[in-house]
């Protein structure tokens, strides 16, 4: 794998992503940061985004990669939260091509130590029509986007947002 790829050449595409992250935070205060719908939708650094409701259906705009549909499967503050990322418009979410991206938040510390592993379980590669080699990009650049998202989440938690100005 000498080309910076994550997958051997001749493995087939797997269907799931998981990652994981160890922050020094409460379970509560990284929730707070990972039920907001598409806080994921970023390059490494955290950004606001327009977020808009439509019946089950919430509509994130980012400035810089566009608008997004995701629906909130699960909600179990403060340990689970699941996003059904939508490939279609607006419409039923049962008629889209879609992925799950799930955030799992378990202990990791003791009581006098908040530490908690925020996991990603990012599923659902196969189901989405595409040729293997469009799913195989698709897979390496989440892939390597939720080591980035997990920075996000933790430096958020530990410290509070960071602007530009700050870094």
């Amino acid at each position: 794998m000498a080309d910076g790829s994550v997958l051997p050449a001749d493995s087939p595409v797997p269907d799931e992503i998981v990652r994981s992250a160890l922050i020094h935070a409460t379970a509560e205060r990284v929730f707070a940061i990972i039920h907001e719908p598409g806080w994921f939708i970023n390059d490494g650094e955290y950004r606001e985004h327009k977020i808009t409701r439509q019946g089950a259906i919430t509509q994130v705009v980012d400035p810089v990669h566009g608008s997004f549909q995701l629906a909130i499967e699960a909600r179990e503050p403060p340990n689970r939260i699941r996003f059904r990322w939508l490939g279609g418009g607006l419409g039923a979410i049962s008629d889209a091509p879609n992925n799950t991206v799930e955030f799992i938040i378990d202990p990791a510390g003791t009581a006098k130590r908040n530490l908690v592993r925020l996991t990603v379980r990012e599923r659902g590669f196969a189901k989405l029509g595409l040729d293997e080699a469009v799913r195989r990009r698709n897979f390496e650049e989440n892939y390597r986007g939720w080591e980035q998202q997990l920075r996000v989440a933790r430096e958020l938690a530990e410290g509070g947002p960071r602007t530009s100005d700050e870094q």
